[in-house]
This record gives C-alpha cells, sequence and structure tokens, in this order.
C-alpha cells in the first residue's frame, strides 16, 4: 500500500510553474504529481502554458474536474456572484476537487506531501492549511530564497517562459475573478470579448436575483465598458504606471522592463485567491 504521496498543485501562473521546475532540477528523486484544478472557466492562455509546461516536466498534469461546474454552484448560491466576501468559487471549485482527490488516501492514513508555491519575498502568505493531520505544507521556494525575479530567470533559463495573459493580466485564475483590476476587465474586453459577455451576462442574472455584488468593486460592467469609462480607465492607468516607474530604479539584469498592474496598484501579494493566486 502507497503511505506517502506528493503533489504540486500547478494554477496556470508563473510561481507554481516555477516551483515544478526547481523541484524537478533539485529533487528528482521524488515522485511529484502535478495537478491542476480546472474550474471551466479558465484563460485560454492557461491551457497553451500548461502544455508547455508538461513538455519540459516529461509528465503529465493531472485535470481535476469539479463534478459541478460554475452554473450549478451559482444557482445553488441563489445566484449571488462570489465576491472577496463570499470565495464559494474557491471552496466548491477549487479545494472541492482537490479534497475529494485525496479523501481516499487521507482517510486510510497515507501521508501527503504538498508543495506550495509561497515565494521568498512573500512572508504574508501562508498557503491552504488542510485539517487532515496526515497533510505535510512545504515551501521550497521560500525556502531556497527564492523571490518573484528568481521565479521569472527559472522560467526563461528553462526556455518555458510566462504565460502569455502577463503581457495584459497580473493573475491566473478564471477569467471573471473578482480580484481583477479595472484596467484588467478592460483587457478581457479586448483580448476575450466573449469571456467579458459572459460575465456581463452572469452579472445581469445575479442583479436579477438580488445580488449585492458585481464583478468589479463598487461598478457594473455595463457601466465600466462606456467608452467613456474605458478612456479615463486607461488614462488612469497610465498616469499609475508612469509614477511607477519613476519610483523604481531601472535594473539591467532584470527580466521585466516596467512594473507588474500589481506593483502599479500598490496590490499585495495576499489579496488574492489562496489557490489561484498565480
Amino acid at each position: 500500500m502507497t503511505t506517502e504521496r506528493h503533489i504540486l498543485g500547478i494554477s496556470g501562473g508563473r510561481d507554481s510553474a516555477a516551483l515544478a521546475v526547481h523541484m524537478r532540477q533539485n529533487h528528482p528523486d521524488i515522485d511529484m504529481e502535478y495537478f491542476f484544478t480546472d474550474t471551466g472557466k479558465e484563460l485560454p492562455e492557461v491551457y497553451d502554458f500548461l502544455n508547455r509546461l508538461e513538455g519540459f516536466l516529461g509528465k503529465r498534469i493531472k485535470r481535476l474536474n469539479p463534478d459541478r461546474d460554475f452554473d450549478f454552484w451559482l444557482a445553488e448560491y441563489g445566484h449571488f456572484l462570489p465576491s472577496a466576501k463570499t470565495r464559494w468559487c474557491t471552496r466548491q471549485l477549487k479545494l472541492r476537487p482537490l479534497n475529494l482527490w485525496l479523501r481516499e488516501d487521507l482517510e486510510k492514513g497515507v501521508t501527503v506531501h504538498s508543495y506550495v508555491a509561497i515565494r521568498a519575498d512573500e512572508p504574508n502568505r501562508s498557503g491552504y492549511k488542510s485539517p487532515q493531520p496526515n497533510m505535510r505544507v512545504h515551501f521550497p521556494l521560500r525556502e531556497a530564497g527564492i523571490d518573484k525575479a528568481g521565479v521569472i530567470d527559472l522560467l526563461k533559463d528553462t526556455d518555458i517562459g510566462e504565460p502569455e495573459y502577463y503581457r495584459w493580466r497580473s493573475r491566473s485564475g478564471c477569467t471573471f475573478c473578482f480580484f481583477q483590476q479595472k484596467i484588467e476587465w478592460v483587457r478581457l474586453m479586448e483580448e476575450h470579448p466573449e469571456a467579458f459577455e459572459e460575465a456581463r451576462a452572469y452579472e445581469k442574472t445575479a442583479e436579477e436575483h438580488g445580488s449585492p455584488f458585481t464583478w468589479s468593486d463598487g461598478e457594473s460592467l455595463d457601466d465600466l465598458a462606456k467608452p467613456e469609462r474605458i478612456a479615463a480607465i486607461k488614462a488612469d492607468y497610465e498616469k499609475r504606471r508612469a509614477r511607477a516607474m519613476r519610483a523604481v530604479r531601472p535594473n539591467p539584469l532584470s527580466a521585466r522592463a516596467e512594473p507588474s498592474i500589481d506593483e502599479i496598484f500598490g496590490v499585495f501579494e495576499g489579496n488574492a485567491c489562496v489557490v489561484c493566486h498565480k
């Protein structure tokens, strides 16, 4: 009987991918199981990146698909949209499939080692804590002193590169993740208009059922999509970007030419889904 398992969750972002690279390079003796919890509402760029990562790892990333989809849970929650205050999407579409996947072994007493992509420069993040006593959580990036620049270097050096969505978005996750900045909603509308329209339809249905939440804090997607509002959001973003560029001393060794969206808006790393975050 198996007495131990080693699992590493891939979110579709840079940090978890870099952790997978780090573990393969430094601990090839560990029989690692890679998994991705697929909500069915992911960005197309996420799937492209997973395929590239699988090529490097030489091993399949197991897709954990929720047994009930977003629409089912939306109806269960009275068509109230998930939000930072009620993160039922994380609970039902991310954590529940993971717990179901591991439940039988955990109940049998199998020790499950979970490797979590928290970097050395994220002191305030603790990661998901399982209530199961035989779940062991490890933070190899933090222990190895690997920060954000180190993560980018790992992906660059292995020719995996970064997910394409970082060109216009700061994190992975669902197309309509409520942690997006307003500029990211505008860019979603430009990059994937069909996904934006789906999010807008969900929002309208939620409003009809009395939901107090909108996807973007304090503003409906109908209002955000108005031409004058788009222009204002873009102008505000450019002003913030210019300030951030002046505040950051150029580093010729850096893999990035300019600050990220999170850095421009001063968003702390902890303000994200405990599972989806990068």
